[in-house]
């Protein structure tokens, strides 16, 4: 994406089970571009049926009508009379929206989620912060379940970081012993970070996985959007 640098990275927890974590970022119209990052539950073929669905759903509906909060509803409403039966099917998700904010390079994001776990904002001078979504329900559950929406400027130098709750429920210790990872652990590892890169901060969160070894029993992705600083002309 023009004036953004971007990194994803997928950690499989198991090579004999398919995840359900998806992302993707891509164009909309009048250099707006369209991002998301989900979780299905489950594993195997059905969940992997079930994530095909979403990522297409989304994508489609985006170009429909690209306000984030309606892309959820309707990505809601497929999975919701899809899977309305006996196994039902539903997913924690973020849509997202950038669309270029003014001459200095910055952009202006709107968020919607569906239960998902808050992006984390991490700014050029320091600070990181989740961007808090309250409220949002899960997609596929109900008929109309409430979806959370926020929106932010990202400047120059900053970097909103999503993930899946692979990373965050790990454990500690290896498979099945030691305390989970946990949400205020991964603040603080972020808060470290700060200011960072997309790239830094993804070879960062690839690095902490690789600690644990074993104790991470569901599949993670990440993704990180940075606004890269102005690169400074030398002197002639």
């Amino acid at each position: 994406m023009p004036g953004l640098d971007v990194t994803a990275h997928y950690h499989i927890a198991s090579t004999d089970e398919v995840g359900g974590d998806f992302y993707d970022l891509f164009p909309l119209a009048a250099g707006t571009w369209g991002f998301f990052l989900g979780d299905v539950c489950g594993k195997g073929a059905a969940a992997a049926a079930v994530t095909s669905l979403a990522r297409y759903t989304l994508r489609a509906a985006a170009v429909y009508d690209p306000a984030p909060a309606a892309v959820l509803a309707n990505l809601n409403t497929v999975l919701n009379h899809e899977y309305n039966g006996d196994d039902p099917r539903f997913c924690t998700v973020v849509f997202g929206l950038l669309t270029p904010d003014g001459d200095a390079g910055g952009f202006r994001v709107t968020l919607a989620s569906g239960g998902h776990p808050p992006a984390l904002l991490l700014r050029a001078d320091g600070r990181a912060d989740p961007l808090p979504t309250p409220g949002g329900q899960l997609i596929g559950v109900l008929p109309d379940p409430h979806i959370a929406t926020t929106s932010v400027r990202l400047d120059p130098g900053d970097t909103l970081l999503l993930h899946t709750d692979g990373l965050t429920e790990a454990r500690t210790a290896g498979a099945g012993t030691g305390e989970r990872y946990g949400d205020r652990a991964f603040l603080e590892f972020a808060r470290a970070l700060a200011p960072t890169t997309a790239v830094d901060a993804v070879s960062a969160i690839r690095d902490l996985l690789d600690t644990f070894g074993t104790g991470v029993d569901d599949d993670t992705a990440v993704l990180a959007l940075n606004v890269p600083r102005p690169t400074r002309e030398e002197p002639t």
